[in-house]
């Protein structure tokens, strides 16, 4: 069978490549990436493809099918034109600098440009070790693969940016890990995904040239970065301008992740600023989750436990200190960084202009109301309530119902078996004020509006877990159904409500996997 794929090395032609060829552990410097091969695997086995993805690289079902495919997409066999290299990048995490991180787990195969001229750029996570590794294998295992392949494809259909996942394959190796980082390691079964995205430059692409003072490669990396991915800001040549014109379009594009992210309820987990798109994609899926209790404190990451930096609540400010980590980034290419304030000072307006409208569609209204949404924030966390199933279950509300048969309606939410007892006493005077909302400042088409924004299935890390654990039996059947499910989230689908499309089960509330999960992988 013909490969399709037309691969253009535009990155590596244009950037510094790292004057080491070898792939040993290292500080690599004045260079964007290191050539680096995949490491092979003991027993290849492709568990699942994204025909939407493969469509994006001119594949069709017979080419995911095909044994090239999974032995190229497991890291096991290179086409004629791939070129593979790991990115070399920075970061702060947890709002410490880090120094040099780069891809330490992931290599990227090539870019290819797509018959309808789009670049997209090929990656796999879990094929071996880079120089970016420190002291990792630079492995992934199965959990944390079907993890990241389900959610890529799941926020995609949700509507929130992200990148993509092409495929999931099983390596037949087993991978020591020790999930918990408590010192209970075992073996698990290895996996690589393949994502896909224009590219994976990130914050910290900018920032490790920053921190080593050398503004000769920030300069060439972040002309390029414009040149290719940003062209429409180019007016005659890049000048300072058009360095403030882009870090506007990334504080724009970054904002509008966050509010999907809101939108949504999801929480990345581990927004550091390695972890941050410059196109204002969802990247790294690692212990990210859904709230389920709305609880703006909550984070899904256990190496967060004690602060929260990184809460569902939080994430809009931490977006907005990761933009200021990045305009001090190329603060150096300005004789007057004057214009990289006034934009992040912007930013937090822009954000809450569009959180506002983001919840006035959540809430079926034409204006937006704040005391409403203030009372409401409240109510939700007073009395646990499944902030997904809420928000559905309030498009079957009409104007004319009373407050008691509101809060009847949206009681499959609630999380206590008595919710009567108290449910009367929080929610009687906030339905109140809705029911008279609707009244005066409902939107056209109300039920059918708010169904387009609050989706009715999303990846419940309890969920993910269930397809994980059958997964590792052999048992694919939970993983290929619910991908199918998640996309159509803000469907219907009758027959897979009972089973998809509940709250938070009792026994999941605690279950490793189901709570909250490490960044381990």
């Amino acid at each position: 069978m013909n490969n399709p794929l037309i691969f253009n090395h535009n990155f590596t032609k244009n950037l510094p490549a790292d004057s080491e060829t070898d792939n040993h552990t290292r500080q690599v410097f004045e260079a964007c990436f290191s050539w680096v091969t995949p490491e092979p695997t003991k027993k290849p086995q492709l568990l699942i493809a994204s025909p939407e993805t493969a469509a994006l690289l001119d594949l069709n079902e017979e080419h995911c099918q095909s044994a090239w495919f999974t032995q190229v997409f497991s890291g096991n066999a290179l086409l004629d034109g791939m070129k593979p290299y790991a990115m070399c990048y920075g970061g702060h995490q947890f709002g410490n600098w880090a120094g040099q991180l780069g891809d330490g787990r992931a290599i990227v195969l090539g870019d290819i440009i797509n018959q309808q001229g789009e670049r997209w750029s090929l990656q796999l996570k879990g094929a071996g070790k880079t120089p970016y590794s420190r002291t990792a294998d630079g492995l992934a295992v199965l959990r944390s693969s079907v993890r990241e392949f389900l959610c890529s494809e799941a926020m995609f259909h949700l509507g929130v940016p992200t990148t993509r996942a092409l495929s999931l394959c099983a390596t037949g190796d087993q991978v020591w890990r020790d999930m918990f980082y408590d010192g209970n390691p075992d073996d698990e079964h290895g996996a690589v995904v393949c994502r896909v995205a224009p590219t994976f430059l990130r914050f910290g692409s900018f920032e490790i040239f920053n921190s080593r003072q050398d503004i000769k490669t920030l300069k060439t990396l972040l002309d390029f970065t414009i040149t290719t991915y940003f062209p429409h800001l180019i007016e005659d040549n890049i000048t300072t301008e058009t360095y403030a014109k882009w870090f506007t379009e990334v504080c724009g594009t970054t904002k509008d992740m966050i509010v999907h992210w809101q939108r949504v309820g999801f929480v990345h987990g581990v927004m550091n600023t390695d972890n941050m798109s410059i196109l204002g994609l969802t990247i790294d899926y690692g212990p990210y989750g859904w709230l389920e209790d709305y609880n703006p404190d909550w984070t899904p990451n256990t190496t967060d436990a004690q602060f929260h930096r990184y809460a569902y609540g939080k994430q809009p400010s931490i977006a907005h200190w990761n933009l200021m980590k990045l305009a001090q980034a190329i603060a150096p290419l300005f004789d007057d960084v004057q214009p990289l304030q006034i934009i992040l000072d912007d930013y937090a307006v822009q954000y809450k202009s569009a959180w506002q409208d983001m919840m006035r569609q959540k809430l079926g209204l034409n204006q937006f109301d704040e005391a409403l949404v203030e009372a409401l924030m409240n109510k939700l966390e007073i009395m646990e309530t499944d902030m997904t199933i809420f928000f559905r279950k309030l498009a079957n509300i009409e104007a004319t119902d009373t407050p008691e048969a509101c809060i009847q309606t949206i009681s499959p939410a609630f999380y206590v078996d008595d919710w009567q007892n108290k449910a009367n006493e929080v929610w009687h005077g906030w339905f109140e004020a809705y029911l008279g909302e609707l009244q005066t400042h409902a939107v056209k088409h109300r039920k059918e509006a708010m169904n387009q924004v609050n989706p009715k299935y999303v990846l419940r890390n309890y969920l993910a877990q269930l397809a994980i654990d059958k997964a590792n039996e052999g048992d694919l059947s939970t993983l290929h159904e619910l991908f199918e499910v998640l996309k159509q989230p803000y469907a219907e689908q009758p027959k897979f409500e009972e089973k998809y499309a509940q709250k938070r089960p009792d026994w999941a509330r605690e279950r490793a996997g189901c709570s909250m999960l490490s960044c381990s992988s």
